[in-house]
């Protein structure tokens, strides 16, 4: 059959209505929110100062962060309470918009995951017994048994650091750092690796029990928020990053962090290269 110009013209004119059809639209998470009416947050109440449960209702900073996030954007927010294990697969699946751990800043992270700026420093440390007179600096830990949380990138550092003693010391995994301190005040453990963020406080707390040893073990990292990776959440993490340069300029992120932290910390107000 001879294929005349005016046929040829009608087939490909055919073929972008047929694509047209079936060509999705773009995503936009931030509308899908707007739409829904919520911004629906994962993550683990067992992770003082920032997710934690008293007298069974939520407290920390997340909860007053979110707080913000929502009046802003005209929202509620719902948190989901997961095991930790859960938190970063729930977000793959969808179950959730983003993480509020929050999570250390990591390149591995980075590459699979879209986070917000910074809001508090994650460098880890080493929490031991108040008891313990004797224990002053961290590669006292040698040949010793140490712990910190399975599946954290505070355990990825504990264990980088672990291997640059000798005699290695032995990390015992936990399913969250609550189980780990308890072990810790038990004596049976020497000390648990954790950012220096939330150890501070564990020790504030309970000065009795807990100390922070000094210097801390790993590179200088971050903590910050998740969310999916992709242009469809472009929207939302921008949103939220608005929301926290705003609480940089008028003073409430400082306010937020002497609340729960007890001291202020300088983070990066743009987008940088994580150390790990």
């Amino acid at each position: 059959m001879r294929i005349t110009p005016t046929f040829k013209w009608l087939l490909a004119s055919s073929c972008l209505a047929a694509a047209s059809f079936t060509l999705p639209a773009q995503a936009d998470q931030l509308a899908d929110v707007h739409k829904a009416g919520e911004l629906v947050i994962g993550t683990e109440m067992q992770f003082a100062p920032f997710d934690f449960l008293k007298d069974g209702k939520q407290e920390g900073f997340n909860k007053e962060f979110f707080a913000e996030v929502g009046k802003a954007l005209g929202v509620k927010i719902r948190f989901i309470d997961l095991p930790w294990a859960s938190v970063l697969p729930g977000l793959d699946a969808k179950k959730f918009d983003m993480v509020g751990g929050p999570l250390n800043v990591t390149k591995a992270r980075k590459e699979r995951y879209h986070f917000t700026l910074p809001i508090a420093d994650g460098t880890v440390a080493f929490l031991k017994s108040a008891k313990n007179k004797d224990f002053t600096k961290p590669e006292q830990v040698a040949g010793k048994i140490i712990g910190s949380q399975r599946g954290s990138s505070q355990l990825a550092q504990t264990k980088a650091y672990a291997e640059t003693l000798k005699p290695v010391p032995e990390i015992r995994e936990y399913v969250d750092f609550n189980q780990a301190y308890a072990d810790l005040a038990n004596g049976r453990i020497m000390a648990v690796g954790h950012s220096i963020t939330n150890i501070a406080v564990a020790a504030k707390e309970r000065p009795d029990t807990f100390a922070v040893v000094q210097p801390s073990i790993g590179k200088k990292v971050y903590f910050a928020f998740m969310g999916h990776k992709g242009a469809d959440s472009d929207s939302l993490i921008a949103a939220v990053d608005k929301v926290i340069l705003d609480m940089h300029k008028d003073g409430r992120l400082k306010a937020l962090q002497m609340k729960w932290f007890g001291m202020e910390m300088p983070v990066p107000t743009e987008d940088f290269v994580p150390n790990v």
